[in-house]
């Protein structure tokens, strides 16, 4: 005879099926879990497209075992591919993906699980690097905290803003503001560094620095890794650079703030941030 379940075991299976409602993470969590495709999305953290060679060289496999990997990362939409000419380059599919990517290198370190160690690359890594395409590291924890300082960003209940001073000012160093309001992404936004457990600067604006950082040839990108290279001239420049921002309270204008994620009156709305 069969017996039908009981109320508890009725219950108990739909408060499960409740409780794992919504996408199911497993089979993502399982291809970024993969050793070999680990370390090919976290290669592509440096925001630099690549062919399939080159990661299987970053991967230390084949390039027929890499493309057997890819193809299921491509399937994912966990990476993205262009073709030029004869060759296919990869990247991360979206910021998305990165700062899944950087979040979860950030548990990672938190949990001791850190291959740099005794490499002599990990000082340079932990003072500045790319983070997919913004700066990240100790200058650029530094330099988010004494913009804090100085006025040019606020905190207002965890959003990151950004000052009318600020705004000029960064203007006056060559980056305007307008149109990175105009992209359908954050303006401004604080993102935790997994070497600092501080926030340095990402969105628009942090990745608009990085490359005016650049042109500036401040500092030049690492060829096989995401250290980002700051020359001593390049250093000192950044560091007069930051003392150029007006202290806090300076300017009567700063009684209104760009806003990285709620714009409430018309001027805000106006200047509009993307998400």
């Amino acid at each position: 005879m069969v017996r039908s379940p009981s109320n508890h075991a009725r219950h108990a299976r739909g408060y499960a099926w409740r409780m794992t409602d919504g996408p199911n993470i497993a089979r993502i969590a399982a291809l970024i879990g993969e050793r070999s495709r680990a370390q090919v999305l976290s290669v592509l953290m440096a925001d630099r497209a690549l062919t399939a060679t080159e990661l299987a060289a970053h991967a230390g496999i084949t390039k027929q075992t890499l493309s057997a990997h890819l193809a299921k990362l491509l399937h994912a939409r966990l990476v993205a591919v262009e073709s030029q000419g004869r060759h296919r380059y990869y990247r991360l599919a979206n910021r998305d993906v990165a700062r899944l990517i950087e979040s979860l290198m950030g548990v990672a370190f938190r949990a001791g699980a850190i291959r740099l160690k005794s490499s002599p690359r990990e000082p340079a890594l932990r003072k500045a690097r790319v983070c997919y395409d913004h700066l990240a590291g100790e200058i650029a924890v530094g330099m988010l905290e004494t913009l804090m300082a100085r006025g040019v960003f606020r905190d207002d209940a965890g959003v990151l803003t950004l000052s009318r001073s600020g705004e000029r000012w960064f203007e006056s160093f060559g980056i305007e503001t307008a149109p990175l309001l105009a992209q359908r992404r954050t303006l401004c936004r604080p993102c935790l560094d997994w070497g600092e457990r501080r926030h340095h600067l990402a969105g628009a604006l942090g990745a608009a620095l990085l490359q005016r950082i650049y042109a500036l040839r401040w500092a030049r990108p690492g060829r096989d890794s995401r250290v980002v290279s700051f020359t001593p001239t390049g250093e000192a420049a950044l560091r007069r650079w930051l003392a150029s921002a007006a202290p806090t309270g300076t300017d009567p204008a700063d009684r209104g703030v760009a806003t990285a994620s709620g714009p409430t009156t018309r001027s805000e709305r106006r200047r509009g941030v993307g998400g």
